[in-house]
């Protein structure tokens, strides 16, 4: 029994649902996103009202029908909000500009990174804070994550780029010691 793919999503106010066989599409204030179904599960809508429910008992219908609920509440949550994810970067020189729709950063390299930002996405920089944002989740983080490949922060002396809540745990490092 499925506890999340069981909930009843609520369908706010200005966004419009509809449902075709294979796809899902959500229009609302903020863009569009169209979510791929699966033939194990049915979407039913009623009034302001969508639910979830699978087709068989069988492992994977039952592997899809949570994951494809979720990914519907994702939808309708990233048509009225959006996502955002906020990127420190911590180090003496370490910069980000935002041009465009690219994210110029400079790491410590002998050259600057050139990131090119995918439709949908979009970056704010402001001094030593990188936020990433767009009404696609898996997009958000899958940036944001590919950014924060570029350099991730080393235990010695904290140097990086991190998330903004993330702890990094620090190191001691090496101490010379008379070996008499």
């Amino acid at each position: 029994m499925s506890r999340i793919g069981n909930s009843v999503i609520t369908i706010p106010e200005g966004v419009k649902v509809e449902n075709n066989t294979q796809h899902l599409l959500v229009e609302g204030p903020k863009g569009k996103l169209s979510v791929d179904i699966c033939e194990e599960v049915t979407i039913k809508i009623k009034d302001n009202s969508l639910s979830v429910s699978r087709k068989a008992e069988d492992k994977v219908s039952r592997a899809m029908h949570g994951t494809i609920r979720q990914l519907v509440f994702n939808a309708i949550e990233g048509v009225t909000n959006g996502f955002s994810k906020h990127l420190e970067i911590i180090g003496i020189g370490y910069n980000a500009k935002s041009q465009n729709n690219r994210v110029i950063l400079q790491l410590g390299f002998s050259h600057d990174i050139i990131f090119d930002l995918p439709e949908g996405v979009e970056a704010v920089a402001q001094k030593g804070e990188l936020e990433i944002k767009g009404i696609d989740k898996q997009a958000v983080g899958q940036v944001a994550a590919k950014i924060r490949s570029l350099r991730k922060p080393e235990p010695y002396k904290g140097k990086g780029i991190r998330y903004k809540d993330e702890y990094v745990r620090s190191k001691q490092g090496k101490t010379v010691g008379g070996g008499e």
